[in-house]
């Protein structure tokens, strides 16, 4: 699935240096204060604004008749506090409400006025108001690049033959064999060999000292896993049950616990139980677990099919890539720092998830996505430079996306995950979700556009593409 677009919407409410307690977009009216418009790169713009005293003079009238009803003075009753007074005990909040009216009311004009589509916050950069002087404040933007996509049409394009070949099936039905087979004692008075299941006490310590986070009982483990530390498991190869053995392991370098990572540790290892993996045979019998076969014939059939469609859908992956490391290369343009950045942070709380489900700590994972940081923002500018050259090529060749389109793929996505579809469509409501739908389908309507005026030359599919981890 193409990512999604991570950049929904205009900003809600400018960044500014100075600090100011409320920063509201307000309702744009009319100015005739000038602004200079600085562009400082293809994706920043420096907007510089000066406005006359006399402005600045009636926003703070207007703003201390705003403060002064909530006023509470001692002696006063509220609401007929004196201006002079509340220029005592009320002048900063007073000139921060003024400063801010004046910094949205003229950078939303300009927005509007020069047609200026900003992506992210701005940088607000303003020294404060001083009587009898004309208020100045800069706000720098970021925008989104000027992109003018080129050789689109008429791309050339491998795309991947779908076969499904008899021994892809026999590789499909052992995995499924795999997944049908039970756990039992050893056919044969045997030592542990790679593939089986043993349940083994063991305890580390680093530097001489026992750590209780290297120690278990009745740990189940199937050897060549890769659960543990490399080195580990490798060493229970050879040992029979019942059976101790000490022996040294170094982590890696990498290792998510700086306090271990390249240390050498000794572990003991106790070997209680040994188990090895029953597969069952492939017969009728076995075909008869599944409901919908009457024989072997009708269940290889359906094999033949359920891989052919992974097979077209491996294509039609391979075929997208192609498509965007073409657009990508041909395209070399500045993308704002601010996508960039959102995009890192999606895919680094994708891996942090990723870890978790995998039964990583909360904090390891974490410390672990960091680490891809630098991998990731190459990653991100690549993602991002694709979203904005099928954007742009969706509005160079009208392409578009109808509300019924939308509508259908939430019904298709409803059926898939067996939910109504009132309540997906709630729940991608209340994560904001439903535009997301819509830029997927855009996408893949670009896609096909692309594809169907392509060059395409027919290839054989990667030997190893069907195989599963």
């Amino acid at each position: 699935m193409f990512p999604a677009w991570p950049f929904p919407g205009l900003f809600p409410t400018p960044f500014l240096h100075q600090p100011l307690s409320q920063f509201r977009r307000l309702i744009v009216t009319e100015t005739t204060t000038a602004v200079q418009i600085e562009e400082i790169s293809p994706v920043q713009k420096k907007l510089s604004f000066d406005i006359p005293w006399e402005d600045v003079k009636k926003e703070l009238e207007t703003a201390y008749r705003q403060v002064g009803k909530k006023a509470h003075v001692k002696g006063f009753r509220q609401g007929k506090v004196p201006r002079k007074v509340l220029e005592v005990y009320y002048k900063g909040q007073a000139e921060e409400e003024a400063v801010t009216n004046l910094v949205n009311r003229h950078y939303w004009d300009a927005l509007q006025a020069h047609d200026i589509q900003a992506v992210a916050q701005p940088v607000i950069d303003q020294k404060g108001i001083e009587p009898d002087k004309s208020f100045s404040f800069t706000a720098t933007v970021e925008v989104e690049p000027l992109v003018e996509p080129k050789d689109y049409v008429g791309m050339e394009l491998e795309r991947q033959e779908v076969s499904v070949l008899d021994e892809d099936i026999d590789r499909r039905i052992e995995q499924i064999r795999e997944m049908f087979a039970t756990l039992g004692e050893l056919s044969s008075e045997r030592a542990i060999a790679h593939g089986d299941f043993v349940t083994l006490d063991f305890e580390g310590s680093l530097d001489g000292v026992a750590r209780d986070e290297m120690k278990a009982d009745g740990y189940f483990l199937e050897v060549g896993s890769g659960r543990f530390i490399p080195g580990f498991e490798d060493q229970l190869i050879g040992m029979s049950k019942e059976e101790e053995k000490e022996f040294p392991i170094t982590f890696p370098a990498e290792y998510g616990a700086p306090e271990m990572a390249g240390k050498e540790a000794i572990f003991k290892v106790k070997i209680r139980d040994i188990r090895e993996k029953k597969l069952p045979e492939v017969n009728e019998d076995f075909v008869k677990n599944f409901d919908k076969f009457e024989n072997m014939e009708e269940f290889r059939a359906d094999l033949r099919k359920s891989l052919g469609g992974e097979a077209e859908a491996r294509s039609r992956a391979a075929l997208r890539d192609q498509i965007l490391d073409k657009l990508v290369t041909a395209h070399d343009f500045e993308i704002p720092p601010s996508f960039q950045d959102r995009q890192v942070i999606l895919m680094m709380g994708d891996l942090q998830r990723s870890l978790m489900a995998k039964g990583m700590a909360k904090e390891q994972a974490a410390r672990q996505a960091f680490s891809q940081l630098e991998r990731m923002r190459e990653e991100a500018k690549k993602v991002v430079k694709s979203i904005l050259l099928l954007k742009k090529i969706a509005q160079l060749e009208t392409i578009d996306v109808g509300d019924e389109e939308v509508e259908a793929r939430i019904r298709e996505l409803a059926e898939k995950r067996g939910m109504p579809v009132e309540t997906l469509k709630q729940q991608l409501e209340e994560e904001e979700r439903v535009e997301d739908i819509r830029l997927e389908l855009r996408n893949e309507k670009v896609f096909e556009f692309i594809i169907e005026r392509g060059k395409i030359t027919p290839v054989a599919a990667p030997a190893d593409a069907g195989e599963v981890a």
